[in-house]
């Protein structure tokens, strides 16, 4: 049977306004795996026997996070499945895609987010959560980056947008239907805050203005190449109401999983 890999990486030291996104992956796989939901996806996959959990990285002995993420994202990628990571922060997405990159010479990345991460740097810090997408483009660990729900640009971000050739479609030009013309195989990265606060309030960066959770279902139910990796990211549970942004993510995790096993050819009940 085909399986789904899962990593948490809980490590938030690249935020820059608010901590608390390392306590995320025990969180989302407690709404994941509780009997309050059903484990099936709507594509018509279930998902009870379909993943394989890697556990957490273990961040406390000595040692670079960059080079330990990439090792146990290489690690879990070994074992054959699609891999969708459990952050953390988004600063993350720099080294997991260093280890998809090295088994997809051909990759497209498909971002769900309020803020582009494409700062050359913030506060002086190149690993900052706010700069990821632009060490991910000077490495050339993609050859397309499509940014979908920015509501966040100024003119910094723009020239960094313009410099990269990367794809946006901005939240206030978004449009129910949207279509992506996808032609490798592709790495979805989903900032929580890509939602509109109302729908998942605990992220450390709360931009009003986003898309719906049915909106970002439906944006990933589009996809019609294949998903090789996933990342969900930027949940703080110090900002949730009444667990909405656990269960949210966890809701997006079952849709990857489902569409992942879809596009990589396994067959729904």
């Amino acid at each position: 049977m085909a399986g789904i890999s899962l990593l948490g990486i809980p490590h938030d030291e690249n935020s820059s306004y608010l901590r608390g996104a390392a306590a995320a992956p025990a969180l989302i796989r407690r709404e994941l795996h509780s009997d309050a939901h059903s484990s099936w996806s709507e594509t018509g996959f279930d998902l009870t026997d379909r993943f394989v959990d890697h556990g957490d990285i273990d961040f406390a002995g000595a040692g670079d996070p960059w080079d330990q993420i990439e090792n146990e994202v290489g690690r879990a990628l070994d074992a054959g499945h699609p891999l969708i990571s459990l952050g953390g922060d988004h600063a993350i997405a720099w080294p997991v895609l260093r280890a998809v990159r090295r088994r997809h010479p051909s990759l497209t990345i498909v971002q769900i987010d309020a803020h582009p991460d494409i700062y050359p740097a913030y506060q002086g810090n190149l690993r900052s959560h706010t700069s990821s997408f632009a060490r991910i483009m000077e490495e050339r660990l993609a050859d397309r980056l499509i940014q979908i729900g920015l509501r966040t640009l100024n003119d910094d971000l723009r020239d960094q947008i313009r410099r990269f050739g990367v794809e946006v479609v901005e939240a206030r030009h978004f449009s129910e239907g949207l279509r992506l013309d996808l032609k490798t195989p592709v790495y979805l990265s989903v900032d929580l805050d890509g939602l509109d606060p109302a729908f998942a309030p605990g992220v450390s960066h709360r931009e009003p203005g986003g898309l719906s959770t049915r909106q970002v279902i439906s944006l990933i139910h589009g996809i019609d190449q294949r998903i090789v990796a996933a990342d969900v990211v930027e949940y703080n549970s110090n900002q949730d109401v009444s667990n909405l942004t656990a269960l949210v993510a966890a809701k997006l995790v079952k849709e990857i999983a489902g569409m992942m096993l879809k596009t990589n050819g396994a067959t729904a009940a």
